[in-house]
């Protein structure tokens, strides 16, 4: 990892070894913490934040779902973002907004400080170099995620990354590029870390929100362009099987943006490569960035 030089954290940009926090602090212990994914492309029309106040207002309900207030306004945190990625001159970076809570009183319920950062550095594929043309192999986790009513999955919280951990780290161990994990029902819910579509006779079908999972920014960003382009979107519950019986399957999210999955459990999944479909939302996506989809939503957000 070759760390920025610079860091925005509690209001004013320092250098990023001085962005510390105490060990006794809140979220280090209970994990109560709620944090953004953000990429910042080159585009035709020079660098942008691709959905910064999208996901900032997340941020924001994440933190208001535990009750966790802010104490900077949206406007602030989205400056913040354009501040760090300005003092470290890059143009096409990661952004992490992460708001916690801080060194106060012990105990669950104690009431402590909220503090807040971003951070910025560079990030290329996120499951790999040459995933997004290639595909990668998946398989099922024994780990499931959490029931309804237990934790929240709309909320992005750090505690709830430990589910995800679990399940990465088991498809490391056992040679897949990514895990899958069913809900508590038994039925499909998302990957490690992103949202699964899966592609039956060019109709793409998605998994519900009510399915333990993240309502993620990219798999709304490529429900609404699939929608515009004729594309078919269905969602709904899925069992486990349908990962070995669908034409086309891919994850999605912020870091991992639009990854093919070529087989799952070692069964091949269609062809074995990226289909059509799949190719055909990869370039609407990436299309965004070089001028070749237009930006009707007005999703980049320029530095």
């Amino acid at each position: 990892m070759n760390y920025p030089e610079w860091i925005w954290h509690n209001g004013k940009i320092k250098p990023w070894a001085e962005a510390t926090t105490h060990v006794m602090s809140h979220a280090l212990h209970y994990g109560s913490s709620v944090f953004e994914g953000i990429r910042c492309y080159q585009t035709h029309n020079g660098p942008a934040i691709f959905r910064l106040t999208d996901h900032n207002r997340r941020l924001y309900a994440s933190a208001k779902i535990y009750d966790m207030p802010v104490p900077y306004t949206l406007e602030q945190i989205n400056a913040a973002c354009r501040e760090v990625i300005t003092a470290n001159n890059n143009t096409t970076d990661y952004l992490r907004p992460v708001a916690y809570r801080g060194l106060g009183g012990f105990g669950l319920s104690a009431e402590t400080p909220v503090d807040v950062a971003v951070a910025t550095w560079k990030m290329g594929q996120y499951l790999g170099a040459s995933v997004l043309e290639q595909g990668i192999d998946a398989c099922v986790s024994s780990w499931q995620r959490f029931a309804p009513n237990t934790i929240p999955a709309g909320a992005k919280a750090g505690g709830n990354y430990l589910s995800g951990q679990l399940v990465a780290r088991e498809a490391r161990r056992l040679g897949f590029g990514e895990g899958i994990a069913l809900a508590s029902t038994g039925l499909l819910s998302e990957g490690a870390g992103e949202n699964l579509f899966l592609v039956f006779d060019g109709a793409l079908h998605t998994t519900p929100v009510s399915a333990a999972l993240l309502n993620g920014i990219t798999r709304n960003t490529i429900i609404a362009l699939a929608r515009d382009n004729g594309i078919e979107v269905i969602e709904r519950d899925l069992p486990r099987e349908y990962l070995y019986l669908c034409d086309e399957l891919f994850m999605c999210g912020t870091a991992a943006e639009i990854t093919p999955i070529r087989s799952v459990d070692g069964r091949q999944v269609g062809a074995g490569k990226p289909g059509p479909v799949t190719k055909q939302l990869q370039a609407l996506f990436f299309g965004l960035f070089d001028g070749s989809t237009r930006d009707k939503y007005g999703w980049l957000e320029p530095v």
